[in-house]
């Protein structure tokens, strides 16, 4: 019985899938090495399962996988920014790369490697969820805030430009929204995160609590009340506060003060530094819709490239919230251009309104 020799198609798909296979285990490798402890080896041991894939295609190959073309494109995005950052976009795009995996549909590709790929998604998903945690409250801050800045402004001065205004009002109308904006969000972000501070901090058990333990009622056991109004129940509070009563004195301050309570804190921030970078934030995005303006630019041609300009960064945002969501980038990208485009299509029908009722 004779093999069956490879067509040509197969020796370029098979080729495609080997390099791809060398490529996204050196991504792996790439990130551990920028990482430690189990996040480490799970990033190797990911690399040693694409090593194996990769073998799988050698053996089909034979001497056609000695000269192996230059990886795809996809695989480029993930090699480059793995080398130079390791961040949560280069595990957002690997787990979009496992879970497109072709191995499902393709017969010379075995179950084992298109389980494995589809069980690869899922832990990257896992180690990119940290990432996501770490990164969701000022990335947050700054989609929202560029966004904001990019359709708000944009809107004011389709707006105004469409009314028939010369262009000078329309610049220093822009520039005054971009004043007024960043202004409003960095207010904004300040009390809120100064709010919230305050509101942590007058929960927060009293340091200086503690060296009132040593001349408590044991009998009483004023204590063990701490601890249910914190939530536990009778039975858990009295084992608690006896515990914490048997403690040497200079280490009973540490039942009283959880760690979480600094936690908190920490993750709030602060409160200057939110406002700072919500101010920064919205102004980046602002400031685009005004730049035709800036460059004396007026008329229809100042407001095809505003939006040209805007659409751009909006795409951008988009894309940028897909990738780290694990969503299509193109989808998101479409999305956000489209609720943008609406607001400002709004606001420049009005101007076009009232511009042609003062005329």
């Amino acid at each position: 019985m004779t093999e069956s020799v490879p067509s040509r198609a197969d020796i370029r798909r098979w080729r495609r899938y080997l390099a791809d296979e060398r490529a996204e285990a050196a991504v792996y490798r790439d990130l551990a090495a920028r990482r430690e402890g189990e996040e480490r080896e799970i990033l190797l041991a990911l690399a040693d399962a694409e090593g194996r894939h990769a073998e799988h295609w050698v053996g089909l190959l034979g001497p056609h996988a000695a000269r192996v073309p230059a990886v795809s494109v996809r695989t480029r995005i993930l090699a480059i920014p793995a080398r130079r950052f390791g961040s949560v976009f280069v595990l957002a795009l690997a787990q979009r790369a496992e879970m497109r995996s072709p191995y499902d549909t393709d017969a010379d590709a075995t179950a084992a490697m298109a389980a494995d790929e589809r069980i690869h998604g899922e832990v990257v998903r896992g180690l990119a969820a940290r990432g996501r945690q770490r990164l969701a409250g000022s990335f947050r801050a700054a989609v929202f805030g560029a966004n904001d800045g990019l359709v708000s402004n944009l809107a004011l001065v389709l707006g105004i430009g469409a009314t028939g205004v010369a262009s000078g009002t329309v610049l220093f109308t822009g520039l005054a929204g971009l004043l007024a904006g960043a202004l409003s969000m960095a207010a904004g972000e300040y009390v809120s995160v100064r709010s919230q501070r305050e509101l942590l901090a007058s929960s927060t058990p009293d340091p200086d609590a503690h060296t009132a333990v040593a001349d408590l009622d044991v009998d009483a056991n004023e204590l063990a009340l701490v601890y249910r109004a914190r939530g536990m129940s009778a039975n858990e509070a009295e084992e608690r506060a006896r515990a914490a009563l048997g403690q040497p004195e200079s280490t009973r301050g540490e039942q009283l003060t959880p760690a979480a309570a600094h936690d908190e804190h920490e993750a709030v921030g602060s409160a200057w530094g939110a406002a700072g970078s919500s101010f920064a934030f919205f102004a980046s995005g602002a400031i685009i819709p005004v730049v035709p303006y800036l460059l004396g630019l007026e008329g229809l041609l100042a407001v095809i490239i505003a939006a040209v300009l805007v659409g751009a960064a909006l795409l951008l945002t988009g894309g940028i919230v897909g990738v780290l969501s694990g969503a299509s980038p193109p989808k998101r990208a479409l999305r956000q251009l489209g609720i943008g485009y609406g607001a400002a299509a709004v606001t420049y029908l009005l101007g076009l309104a009232f511009g042609s009722t003062f005329v």
